[in-house]
């Protein structure tokens, strides 16, 4: 039952729990932000899981099947391959500044970005080639 609560979650379906979830403060401490990320998520899906339950019999179904219609197109979109604008506009980036492209691939400051860094600060071939694999792997 919590998968087909995460995949309604995931597809928007119950955007109203996710909705007042994500409006708690973020800790500053690292280690308290796992604990409350799983809390959160756990405190979401239990919301959800409530309110899935509480839907008739009818609608339960009907809503189950529109997340497996989404997972589906999901699925298929990601089979076509279709490189995405970002995707093509990141690839032109990471060839002229490689590191800036991993960092808006990633969106924080990580080891890739600073690995890049140093590898394009050092030699720039070896900075476009990891720029690469980060935004294409």
């Amino acid at each position: 039952m919590k998968k087909i609560t995460t995949i309604l979650l995931a597809t928007g379906l119950f955007t109203t729990s996710f909705l007042s979830a994500a409006v708690l403060t973020e800790p500053t401490n690292p280690a308290q932000t796992t604990t409350k990320a799983a809390t959160l998520d756990d405190a979401v899906v239990n919301d959800a899981m409530a309110q899935f339950k509480s839907l008739s019999r009818v609608e339960r179904k009907m809503r189950v099947n529109e997340a497996k219609a989404k997972m589906k197109e999901y699925k298929a979109n990601k089979a076509t391959g279709d490189a995405s604008t970002n995707t093509l506009l990141l690839v032109i980036l990471a060839l002229l500044l490689p590191p800036l492209a991993v960092y808006l691939h990633e969106g924080v400051i990580n080891g890739k970005f600073w690995l890049n860094l140093i590898l394009s600060l050092l030699f720039f071939i070896p900075g476009v080639i990891h720029a690469l694999i980060v935004i294409l792997g």
